[in-house]
């Protein structure tokens, strides 16, 4: 999941707007290394060993853990 799409999920969930963007740069220079590492970087990870096991997620979606977390 991109994280625009998680920020609207999350706003979502919140019942408030999501907001416009941050440009990278800004939180670059606001933040410096930290920025890249948590907030501009990413990774794609799958459950890949968790479905091959059987494993079933409590919430399948974000969506729906968003809501139970925070609704």
């Amino acid at each position: 999941m991109r994280n625009a799409d998680f920020a609207r999920a999350l706003a979502h969930a919140l019942h408030r707007p999501a907001l416009l963007p941050v440009p990278g740069f800004v939180l670059r220079l606001a933040l410096g290394q930290l920025a890249e590492e948590v907030l501009l970087g990413g990774q794609r990870v799958l459950p890949k060993k968790a479905a091959e096991t059987g494993y079933q997620f409590l919430y399948p979606n974000l969506q729906e853990a968003l809501n139970q977390i925070v609704g």
